[in-house]
C-alpha cells in the first residue's frame, strides 16, 4: 500500500539558527509600517496564528492576509541567504528523504507552518527542495489549524499522484503539535526530539514512535515500511 510521507521543516529537517524569527520580525515591520518589540511565538504554529498573534500582541488589527503574504514573502526571500550561512541540514535528514524518495510506492511531501514559498526558501538554502514534492503539501496559509493541514496534504498527494482517499499518512515533526495533529487527523506519526521538546514531552502529547534524531535511517525506513505492510 502507498504511503504518504510528510515533513515538518523547521528543527525536524533543518536549523534555522534563529533566521526563522528574524524573518517573522521583518515581515511584521513591512506589513505593520512599525518594527516589532516582542518576538515572534514559534513552536509548531502556522503563519497565520504567528502573525494574528504578533498584531494582537502589539495592540495592533492585523491587515488583509495577502499584505501579510507579500511581507512574509518578501522577508523570507531576503534572509535566504542568511539561513544558508548559519543555519544547517539537522543530522540524518537529507539521507532520510533521500531514502523515502527513493521508495516505491512513498509519496514525500511537507507538512509545515510556513508559507509554500518561505518553506521552498527554507529547503532550497541547503538544496532539500528537490528531494520532496513541495506541490502537494500542506503550509502555513491553508490554516491555523495544524491538524487541517493533515487533511490538505492528504487530499492534494491523493490527488496529484492518483491515490486512494485512505491512503495512510504518517507526519514526522519535532513539536507536541505535529504530534496533535497527526493524531487528531488520523494519521501516524514519528516524532523527533531535535527541536526544544524533549523526547518525554513528546511522548506526554501522544506520539508512541519517538526518534532522538534523524540520523539512523535505516530504522525510520523500517518502520514506515511497517506502516505500508501492516495496512496493505
Amino acid at each position: 500500500m502507498p504511503l504518504i510521507v510528510l515533513w515538518d521543516i523547521d528543527h525536524t529537517l533543518i536549523e534555522n539558527s534563529g533566521v526563522s524569527k528574524e524573518i517573522y520580525a521583518a515581515a511584521f515591520a513591512a506589513a505593520a509600517g512599525r518594527a516589532a518589540v516582542r518576538p515572534a511565538r514559534t513552536e509548531g504554529r502556522t503563519d497565520r496564528l504567528i502573525l494574528a498573534g504578533m498584531f494582537q500582541e502589539h495592540g495592533l488589527e492585523a491587515p488583509g492576509w495577502e499584505r501579510i503574504v507579500a511581507a512574509l514573502e518578501g522577508a523570507g526571500a531576503g534572509h535566504e541567504a542568511e539561513l544558508a550561512r548559519r543555519g544547517r541540514v539537522l543530522p540524518g535528514a537529507r539521507e532520510a528523504l533521500v531514502a523515502v524518495a527513493a521508495e516505491p510506492g512513498m509519496v514525500s511531501s511537507v507538512l509545515t507552518g510556513n508559507i509554500h514559498a518561505n518553506a521552498r526558501v527554507k529547503l532550497r538554502a541547503f538544496g532539500l527542495d528537490t528531494l520532496v514534492d513541495l506541490e502537494c503539501g500542506a503550509y502555513g496559509a491553508d490554516s491555523t489549524d495544524r491538524a487541517a493541514l493533515v487533511d490538505v496534504a492528504r487530499e492534494s498527494a491523493g490527488a496529484a499522484h492518483g491515490l486512494a482517499a485512505d491512503t495512510p499518512v504518517v507526519l514526522i515533526g519535532d513539536t507536541p503539535r505535529d504530534v496533535r495533529a497527526a493524531l487528531d487527523a488520523h494519521a501516524h506519526v514519528v516524532a523527533v526530539a531535535s527541536g526544544i521538546h524533549s523526547a518525554e514531552e513528546l511522548r506526554e502529547a501522544g506520539a508512541t514512535v519517538v526518534l532522538p534524531d534523524l540520523a539512523n535511517v535505516p530504522a525510520l525506513m523500517r518502520h514506515l515500511r511497517s506502516l505500508t505492510h501492516a495496512l496493505a
